[in-house]
């Protein structure tokens, strides 16, 4: 049995926070859980931290890209926290471009980055 990633509310904002290895089944039933919790919370935003996220392969970047992608269809935005250098540079290497993921160094950067979008405010 693999180990399932919390995922946390915060007001209207869902909070995934990856402290385990990323394996395939993991990342899948993140993925069902999220979108899950996104209808019955109503929520307009998920961050990702992936602070403790080491290492990533060409499947762990697709994955953060799918949940931007359903995240948007069900009408909320994802913000990808806390990435690694290593982690950015390998991505690109891959050729991962994560298309509609944002990205903040860290979560108050990442909330505070959803509740100015939220308002409306021109994002800097």
């Amino acid at each position: 049995m693999t180990e399932r990633v919390p995922v946390l509310r915060i007001g209207d904002i869902l909070l995934v926070s990856i402290q385990v290895d990323l394996e395939d089944q993991t990342v899948l039933d993140l993925q069902e859980d999220l979108a899950d919790q996104i209808v019955a919370r109503s929520a307009r935003g998920v961050v990702i931290d992936i602070t403790a996220v080491e290492i990533v392969d060409s499947f762990v970047g697709r994955m953060l890209a799918t949940i931007a992608s359903i995240s948007r269809l069900l009408d909320a935005e994802t913000v990808v926290v806390g990435m690694r250098p290593a982690v950015a540079i390998t991505l690109v290497e891959l050729g991962l471009s994560l298309g509609g993921v944002r990205t903040a160094l860290d979560l108050e950067k990442g909330l505070a980055l959803l509740r100015r979008s939220a308002t409306g405010a021109e994002l800097t």
